[in-house]
């Protein structure tokens, strides 16, 4: 019943839209106006999607709202973002909630459930969504192939969304499912390489690490199977070989992962609290540091770690693409 409401909520508002479009690239002389289709899955499937995280307690209230917005600004500017979101969304909660008995035990700020919040929303998708903003700004709302040649700037907005995306994605990998899988293996601090308790900031193991080449790579994966629906075979074989976004994907998730330990190791506190038998981000009375200082929050780093991703992926990217070439 809810569906089919939100059909007929979705598609005069959808139209209207499209009205308001075509009368503004008239009157600009443009030569592009979004159609309506694109318009009613930008309006339907966020909402779908926020739904879904309610139910599942995978977002609250107000990550709810965060996310129609964000998820909005990736559909509306290509279907291969929406698709990244979507990959990072639903395996970053199954991530967040396996297991969640086992980590509750080394995290204080563990939050039944995994959900997510409004700040958590925006550190994590924020950063894509404006990549995503200049993206339509420089090529309009489209799927358009990876060429550094013939779209220079396009190449280089959408691999900015594809590697902050995966760096998000990633960084759930090695911390969600590194630490459960690594349960009898003590991290090692980025810095030093010294041993640290399980749930130290800045904290790594071998498994980890893999988790979060993992979560790259399955975005980069999304990102090239949508690009093969949403692009003629005439424009794939004109371009240079697209598969190689999966292994871009793959090195933004290692990469995000290994500046967010950098960051978390430097500029995050991390100390011992040896009454609640767990790490704690701020100094006390019974707590014995280990590590950082108190300069950034988790939130903090996580949007540094996509900014800094989102930034250096492009680069990584046009090296990428003309080794292959």
């Amino acid at each position: 019943m809810w569906l089919v409401m939100l059909l007929a909520f979705a598609m005069p508002v959808s139209i209207v839209c499209w009205l308001v479009s075509l009368v503004y690239t008239i009157f600009n002389e443009g030569s592009y106006c979004i159609n309506p289709w694109r318009w009613l899955v930008a309006v339907i499937a966020p909402v779908i999607i926020t739904r879904w995280g309610l139910k599942k307690r995978s977002l609250d209230k107000s990550g709810a709202i965060a996310g129609l917005l964000v998820g909005f600004v990736l559909t509306i500017s290509s279907l291969c973002f929406f698709a990244c979101l979507l990959t990072f969304f639903i395996l970053a909660s199954r991530a967040t909630k396996y297991k969640s008995a086992t980590k509750k035990r080394f995290e204080e700020d563990f939050k039944e459930g995994g959900q997510r919040n409004w700040i958590q929303v925006l550190c994590n998708g924020g950063i894509a969504a404006q990549f995503a903003i200049l993206y339509m700004l420089d090529s309009g709302c489209v799927e358009r192939v990876v060429d550094f040649k013939a779209w220079y700037n396009s190449s280089l907005f959408s691999m900015a969304v594809l590697g902050a995306l995966a760096c998000s994605c990633g960084d759930t990998f090695a911390s969600e499912i590194g630490t459960v899988f690594s349960i009898n293996t003590a991290p090692r601090l980025i810095t030093s390489l010294r041993i640290v308790p399980k749930g130290t900031n800045g904290g790594i193991t071998f498994i980890g690490t893999l988790s979060s080449a993992l979560g790259g790579t399955f975005v980069g994966v999304a990102y090239y199977l949508t690009l093969l629906m949403c692009t003629s075979d005439y424009q794939l074989q004109k371009s240079p070989a697209q598969w190689l976004l999966i292994p871009t994907g793959t090195i933004a998730g290692l990469l995000g992962s290994t500046i967010d330990s950098y960051l978390g190791a430097l500029f995050q506190y991390s100390g011992f609290d040896r009454e609640k038998k767990c790490i704690v981000e701020r100094p006390g009375p019974n707590v014995e540091f280990i590590s950082g200082s108190e300069v950034l929050d988790n939130h903090s780093v996580n949007l540094l770690s996509a900014l800094l991703t989102g930034l250096i992926t492009p680069k990584i990217a046009f090296y990428i693409w003309q080794s292959v070439l």
